[in-house]
């Protein structure tokens, strides 16, 4: 299927901040970069507007890895290196929270988003929601997003496939459209 008219990529805090958090595993990584390159590289393709959206918060010092102190709020390697449509420094779960992406997005025309990023559950999840209530129509791309294990409220370990596959239950049909890496292959894109 051809991308959608009038939509732009959202590449969501992917970013070295995370492999300093405790709960960091590469297992799913490489699969994760695969998709998330190759759905950036569907875009470029088609002319899509690639939006990266990186995240900073918490105490300004060098030890805390979402501080801009540390170094470590910029692409994680082996993201796809690509020239952004425009960047966006959030501070808030929802990339549309005090960002002004979404005067950028109104400005641009832009009234279909693709998400994709880090993290699956939390600012994926959150902004699919966020951008849905504020009429934007939302393709949300569920590997080519990213999150890793979790501890419930009752010690049990609820798995990133678990995760993953709640997201996309809740979201489906009622804030976007689930879609996969393939329904945007650069064969399936018309110039």
């Amino acid at each position: 299927m051809p991308l959608p008219t009038h939509a732009a990529l959202l590449v969501i805090d992917v970013q070295e901040s995370f492999r300093h958090r405790p709960f960091f595993n590469e297992a799913d990584l490489p699969a994760y970069l695969a998709a998330q390159n190759a759905l950036i590289a569907a875009c470029q393709h088609a002319s899509v507007p690639v939006i990266r959206i990186l995240h900073a918060d918490g105490p300004e010092s060098p030890t805390n890895p979402f501080a801009q102190a540390s170094g470590h709020v910029r692409p994680l390697e082996g993201l796809a290196d690509f020239e952004p449509a425009a960047t966006f420094v959030k501070h808030r779960h929802s990339a549309l929270v005090g960002t002004g992406l979404d005067v950028w997005l109104t400005t641009h025309g832009i009234r279909h988003l693709i998400v994709s990023g880090i993290r699956t559950e939390q600012c994926c999840e959150t902004t699919t929601r966020h951008a849905s209530d504020l009429g934007w129509q939302v393709d949300f791309v569920p590997e080519a997003t990213l999150t890793w294990d979790m501890t419930q409220p009752d010690g049990s370990v609820l798995s990133a496939d678990a995760i993953k596959a709640r997201t996309a239950t809740v979201l489906a049909g009622r804030f976007c459209t689930l879609r996969q890496v393939a329904d945007y292959a650069l064969e399936a894109i018309t110039p």
